[in-house]
C-alpha cells in the first residue's frame, strides 16, 4: 500500500505531511511526500524554488520525478532541507519541478499516480493561504499553493484536499480561513507531533513549528518572520480540515489563471498580475540586500543582552513565544548562523526552550 502526500507550499509542508501521515494512516506503510525543494533564504540563499538539475545524487521515479534521498546535495551555492529530511524520516521525497508550470506538475502527478497506484492522495497545506484570492494585504506567499492546487486540479484521480492548523501562517485572517473549512478530519496532538520533534530541533519552518507547538498543548501569542507577524496558539491550532478541492480553485484567481502556465516565469507573470508580486521577487531583492550586509560574531554577552531588549519590547506587545528563525531575523545573524544562536540561547536560559518555539515570560525576575 502506497499514499501520495503533495507538499502544497513545500519547506514545512513537507515536515508537515510526514506528521500528518502518521497521525491519519499509521507508521506501517510509509507515504511518497511529493514536494518542492523551496526554503527561504535562511536556508538556500538562491531565490525561488531548486529543480532537479540543482541537485547532485537524485533517483529516478518516473520519466520526470526523481526522489531526494539522504546522499543527494544541493548544488552550492544552493541549500535544501530535503535530503536531510530523507535521512531523518522513513518516507520518500520526491521533487516538484515547477519551472515547467502547472501542466508539468500535472505531468509529475499523472506519472506517480500511474507508477505508486496510491491507495490515497493528500494536497496538504500547513495555515490555509491556499484557499486566498489573490488580492488580500495579508498575503505574503500564495505562488507554490496556487501551482500545487493548479496541478491537482487536472489529475485524473481523486485528491483531497487538507488544510492543517489554519491561520497558522499568518496569510489569511484566521476567521476568514475558518469560514472555508470542511469537516474536521484530525485533531493533533503530542503524540502526532513525536516522530518529527527531532526534525523540528534544526528545520527552520515556522508554521509547521507552530502546528506541533499547539499539538503539545502550547497557547499563547507566537511572534515570526522578519516583520514579526502575531500569531494566535489557541485550541484551533492543531487541527486538520478538509476542504473542496473545487471550491478551493473557483477561489483561488491565481490557481485558475495559471493552469495552462509550462514555465515558471509565467507562473511569476500571473501572480504580479492578480496578486500585484511575484514573492521570487521579494526573494530576488532581499538575498541582494542580504549579500550586502556584514557579518555578525556571535559574542554571548552582546546577544543575550539584544535578546533582553527584544523580549521586553515583545512582552509589552503580548507575545509569549517566537521562533528561533524570528531571533535570528531580529537580531540581524545570518541564516547559518541559526543553529549556533539557538544552541546559545537553549544553553544560557534552558527553562525559555519550549521546543520547538521560544518562550517570552510575562515577567523576568530579578537576578539579584
Amino acid at each position: 500500500m502506497t499514499r501520495l502526500i503533495v507538499a502544497a507550499g513545500g519547506g514545512g509542508d513537507a515536515v508537515a505531511a510526514a506528521m500528518l501521515d502518521v497521525a491519519l494512516y499509521g507508521d506501517e506503510d510509509q507515504a511518497v511526500i511529493l514536494t518542492y525543494a523551496w526554503d527561504r533564504l535562511l536556508v538556500d540563499p538562491v531565490p525561488g524554488p531548486r529543480g532537479p538539475s540543482d541537485f547532485t545524487g537524485l533517483k529516478p521515479l518516473t520519466a520526470s520525478v526523481w526522489s531526494v534521498p539522504a546522499e543527494a546535495r544541493p548544488i552550492a551555492p544552493a541549500g535544501s532541507t530535503l535530503p536531510r529530511l530523507a535521512a531523518e524520516l522513513p518516507h520518500t521525497f520526491a521533487l516538484i519541478a515547477p519551472h515547467r508550470g502547472a501542466e508539468g506538475i500535472a505531468r509529475q502527478l499523472e506519472e506517480l499516480v500511474g507508477h505508486l497506484e496510491p491507495t490515497s492522495i493528500d494536497l496538504l497545506d500547513v495555515g490555509g493561504d491556499v484557499l486566498a484570492r489573490g488580492d488580500e494585504p495579508t498575503l505574503k506567499s500564495p505562488l507554490a499553493d496556487a501551482l500545487t492546487l493548479a496541478a491537482c486540479c487536472q489529475v485524473n484521480a481523486p485528491v483531497r484536499l487538507l488544510v492543517a492548523g489554519p491561520g497558522l501562517d499568518g496569510e489569511l485572517p484566521v476567521d476568514e480561513v475558518h469560514s472555508l473549512l470542511g469537516p474536521l478530519v484530525q485533531t493533533l496532538t503530542a503524540k502526532d507531533a513525536e516522530p518529527v520533534s527531532a526534525v523540528l530541533e534544526w528545520h527552520p519552518s515556522e508554521a509547521t513549528g507552530m502546528l506541533a507547538a499547539t499539538a503539545r498543548g502550547i497557547r499563547g501569542i507566537c511572534e515570526v518572520r522578519d516583520a514579526g507577524l502575531p500569531i494566535r496558539l489557541t485550541d484551533t491550532g492543531p487541527t486538520v480540515h478538509e476542504v473542496d478541492l473545487d471550491d478551493a480553485l473557483n477561489r483561488n484567481e491565481l490557481a485558475r489563471a495559471i493552469l495552462s502556465t509550462t514555465t515558471l516565469d509565467e507562473v511569476e507573470a500571473h501572480s504580479r498580475e492578480v496578486c500585484g508580486y511575484s514573492e521570487i521577487d521579494y526573494e530576488r531583492n532581499k538575498a541582494a540586500w542580504l549579500k550586502d550586509q556584514p557579518a555578525v560574531k556571535l559574542d554571548p554577552h552582546t546577544l543575550l543582552s539584544q535578546l533582553d531588549e527584544f523580549e521586553n519590547e515583545a512582552r509589552s506587545r503580548g507575545v509569549t513565544h517566537t521562533t528561533f528563525r524570528h531571533i535570528t531575523e531580529v537580531l540581524n545573524l545570518s541564516g547559518s548562523q541559526r543553529d549556533g544562536l539557538r544552541q546559545l540561547l537553549i544553553a544560557s536560559r534552558p527553562e525559555r526552550y519550549t521546543a520547538p518555539l521560544w518562550r517570552i515570560p510575562a515577567e523576568v525576575s530579578d537576578p539579584t
